[in-house]
């Protein structure tokens, strides 16, 4: 993936979202119209590559753009089965990702990357059903569960409104972390997936060597906001 396009899609993402939450359609339309825009220009920007390269440059393309449309769900939209619907979107486009990452190794190694994917995909596409109510309320410290009426709605209101800056926040750390990634001088390649929940930052995709699993490591652990840095990186 060349800094062109990262760069390009990492601006997109944080750009769409810095609205103030609330449940306008006309806002929600107009983030969907603004990813699709980006979208299309970093699918074009892949052009310039070829075989393997290309697929996985496309691919990261779509991971951005399910990431931002699902960052417009939860700032305007938030409700149960928008949600998890866009979460699974997210799922697939990593899944699809991974699999273009795969395709670049051969015998065991792949199909044990192939393997790994699959898992991880289950794993998001499990989570996504569950709905993770538990969690949003662990996160943002509001319950609603026994209130009713207007209280309630007043209630979810403010929760709503805590995930959707949350998840501003966790935009702006992930692009925050491939900006860094990308200046780093020690860092020979940039098939780092990024994406952070709750400040955990997840590092994901193939790098050349183990130095540099751990230097993308401890750039992203140094970004402001970062709460703890998780690495599927592998070494190609």
């Amino acid at each position: 993936m060349n800094k062109f396009l990262a760069l390009l899609l990492a601006g997109a993402t944080s750009a769409a979202f810095a609205a103030t939450p609330n449940n306008d359609t006309v806002a929600y339309k107009a983030a969907l119209k603004q990813s699709d825009a980006a979208y299309k220009t970093a699918h074009a920007a892949c052009d310039g590559q070829s075989g393997n390269a290309k697929d996985v440059c496309q691919a990261q393309a779509k991971v951005a753009r399910a990431n931002a449309e699902s960052t417009a769900v939860l700032q305007y939209k938030n409700d149960k089965r928008s949600v998890e619907k866009a979460q699974i979107n997210v799922a697939d486009a990593n899944y699809a990702l991974a699999k273009e990452q795969c395709d670049d190794r051969s015998g065991a190694d792949k199909d044990s990357c192939l393997s790994g994917a699959k898992q991880q995909h289950t794993a998001w596409v499990n989570d996504a059903k569950a709905g993770k109510q538990a969690a949003d309320v662990a996160q943002t410290g509001i319950d609603c569960g026994a209130m009713s009426g207007t209280d309630k709605a007043a209630c979810e209101a403010r929760a709503k409104t805590a995930l959707a800056k949350d998840a501003l926040a966790d935009t702006a750390i992930t692009t925050k972390v491939k900006t860094e990634l990308m200046a780093e001088p020690a860092l020979k390649s940039l098939e780092v997936h990024v994406e952070t929940t709750n400040g955990t930052v997840m590092l994901s995709g193939f790098v050349p060597s183990q130095a540099e699993v751990d230097k993308a490591v401890d750039v992203a652990r140094n970004v402001k906001g970062v709460t703890k840095v998780q690495s599927a990186l592998r070494v190609k």
